[in-house]
């Protein structure tokens, strides 16, 4: 009996490529998998990136997480519309500083392990737009970030 082959469509093998890349910490070929006017989009830090920039990402999760790893859950893609989504988790050990737009993280030896959710917009082949939904508050709280949370809440 023959084994079925699934044939994945340029869009999804991109997307996976882009992956790849972030795993390695292939900052400059992860950047090259963008679109000239192509951004990355960290939804819950609330900042877009642009251009060179775009690598920062991979960066400052390598450097907070040097064993990062995404494990990819499922992957829907609409070619018609070139457009991929997927469903993911990102995991870690919290071994650097983690740089958010408020501030550094200090390294906590914490694990994180956090639900995600990336949608990838793309053109002629390349990634467009990449809008990254991390659970914020879940990373923040396996990370021991939000232990002090009380001192900011008012009754």
């Amino acid at each position: 009996m023959k084994a079925a082959s699934i044939s994945i469509s340029k869009n999804e093998k991109t997307v996976r490529e882009l992956y790849r890349t972030a795993e390695v910490k292939d900052t400059k070929s992860f950047i090259s998998l963008f679109t000239k006017d192509g951004y990355f989009w960290d939804v819950s830090a609330g900042v877009k990136y642009y251009g060179q920039d775009i690598g920062k990402t991979v960066d400052i999760y390598a450097q907070a997480f040097p064993d990062m790893h995404r494990e990819l859950l499922q992957f829907f893609v609409k070619d018609d519309e070139n457009v991929v989504i997927v469903e993911l988790t990102l995991n870690g050990t919290h071994k650097g500083p983690l740089a958010l737009p408020a501030g550094e993280i200090p390294a906590s030896n914490n694990v994180m392990n956090a639900p995600c959710c990336d949608v990838f917009y793309l053109e002629n082949g390349k990634v467009k737009a990449f809008h990254c939904y991390t659970a914020g508050t879940i990373i923040l709280g396996q990370l021991g970030a939000l232990s002090n949370l009380s001192a900011a809440i008012k009754k």
